[in-house]
């Protein structure tokens, strides 16, 4: 894959610039600020974006709002969003266009290099990568919405995977339940939210962005 990183942190920068490379990636740049991203976007088109929130000369929300930007100017960029912090307003803004290619990270909670790997590939392929904090603090700002009260609390924990990027065999899993009670449980948050009979979109995609931004 062919990535680009922005992270103020020289010492994270240089270790995630080896790891990539370690893994076979192509590392076209890797940026310590928002404006050197877009620019270096702009001059080469890469696969992949990983991208730190804050960066200078604020450090408060540069970072995702190039992310935003990107996904703008160039929707084919998959964007890796990996951070200490989650801006909420930004977030859910990256997440309501479309969350194919999308991630978000919490650096804290990767306890692992695969974790972050694997999260990289399946942003990379055109899935989803969030953290479940990530996810828990999105819901916070929209639990009110009168669609996602109707759920249950066991529709309303496969919705939540469901927004981590997990299929529902790893949701089966995650919840120690079968695959086909997870299929019933997504059939009836699928028509909890209006979106039975919906054609030419995914519903997966529609049902995680109205848990997201509603």
């Amino acid at each position: 894959m062919r990535v680009m990183l922005a992270e103020d942190s020289a010492l994270l920068r240089e270790g995630l610039v080896r790891l990539l490379k370690e893994e076979g990636h192509d590392v076209l740049a890797a940026v310590g600020d928002a404006d050197a991203l877009l620019e270096a976007v702009t001059g080469e088109r890469p696969d992949a974006v990983v991208v730190d929130v804050r960066m200078p000369p604020t450090h408060t929300d540069e970072g995702l709002r190039a992310a935003l930007e990107i996904r703008r100017r160039w929707p084919e960029v998959k964007v890796l969003v990996l951070s200490q912090y989650v801006e909420k307003k930004y977030a859910t803004e990256l997440m309501s266009s479309s969350i194919d290619g999308v991630g978000y990270l919490l650096k804290d909670r990767v306890a692992q290099v695969g974790d972050f790997l694997d999260a990289l590939e399946r942003v990379g392929a055109g899935g989803t990568a969030f953290d479940p904090e990530v996810v828990r603090q999105l819901l916070a700002r929209t639990s009110h919405a009168d669609p996602l009260a109707q759920l249950t609390p066991r529709e309303r924990e496969v919705l939540e995977l469901m927004a981590q990027g997990l299929t529902n065999a790893s949701i089966a899993q995650s919840l120690h339940v079968s695959q086909s009670a997870v299929e019933k449980h997504v059939n009836a948050l699928f028509d909890k939210l209006a979106l039975s009979h919906t054609t030419g979109y995914s519903r997966r995609v529609l049902a995680v962005l109205r848990y997201l931004g509603s």
